[in-house]
């Protein structure tokens, strides 16, 4: 491709052979003709064939690019790793399962355009599933996580574990770095000064695999993380703007 694209589609993936490229075609199909766009999958280690089946089908989707963790680093490390290499202004991510729906995307990209001017500088579009098609367990934790969250740092965000949103390059590097900082992106552009907006999205049954988190470890990983990101909010000073003159 010439020039830098509009949107760099990250997805972070670990051990999704079966289904890495399916959900590559549907990003390529949902953006074709709407936007210009680059994919990076960014693959986390896999101990399955996730690499060569990305990498064999990149024939037929040239705004493909594949990176390799050497060593499982995380899902937040994956996304990182995406949003250095990218080169579009906007990032947008998904899950690597497949259940967020990638027809999604271009409603993410014209919320964006939609809230673009004004200030505070808007910084996120961030999807909140309608449905989640997960087991109860799963469900039932994730309320938990969710209303403890808002409870603690009144980030405005419903479901802030989406994995589908739509963010400022330039804005997500700003952001301190730390494991499992993908679950606060909502909370950590308020502290640096940006705005967010949400839409509703769908959420659609894992097709292949199994998911990489548990249910207890994770909820309480995230009660850790939480009073982390609370204190980093109350350390922030913000300038709102900077001038030069």
């Amino acid at each position: 491709m010439t020039g830098a694209p509009e949107v760099s589609v990250v997805v972070p993936v670990k051990d999704e052979a079966e289904n890495a490229v399916p959900l590559l075609n549907e990003i390529c199909a949902a953006l074709r003709g709407k936007a210009a766009f680059e994919v990076l999958f960014v693959d986390d280690g896999s101990s399955d064939k996730t690499v060569e089946t990305l990498v064999a089908a990149r024939a037929q989707n040239p705004e493909l690019r594949v990176l390799r963790h050497a060593k499982n680093s995380g899902q937040s490390r994956a996304v990182r790793t995406g949003v250095i290499a990218a080169r579009g202004r906007l990032i947008a991510t998904l899950d690597g399962d497949g259940q967020n729906d990638p027809a999604d995307i271009p409603n993410l990209l014209a919320m964006w355009k939609k809230e673009e001017a004004g200030a505070p500088p808007l910084g996120l579009v961030a999807g909140q599933r309608r449905k989640r098609e997960d087991n109860f367990m799963k469900r039932l934790a994730s309320r938990v996580g969710n209303g403890t969250r808002q409870w603690l740092l009144q980030d405005g965000t419903r479901d802030t574990g989406c994995g589908l949103k739509l963010f400022s390059r330039e804005a997500f590097l700003t952001l301190p770095y730390f494991d499992h900082l993908h679950r606060f992106i909502p909370a950590l552009m308020l502290r640096e000064g940006y705005r967010i907006t949400h839409v509703d999205v769908h959420h659609r049954p894992r097709a292949h695999g199994r998911s990489k988190y548990g249910t207890l470890d994770r909820l309480l990983v995230s009660l850790s993380d939480l009073m982390g990101v609370r204190w980093l909010r109350r350390r922030a000073r913000n300038p709102l703007r900077v001038d030069e003159v």
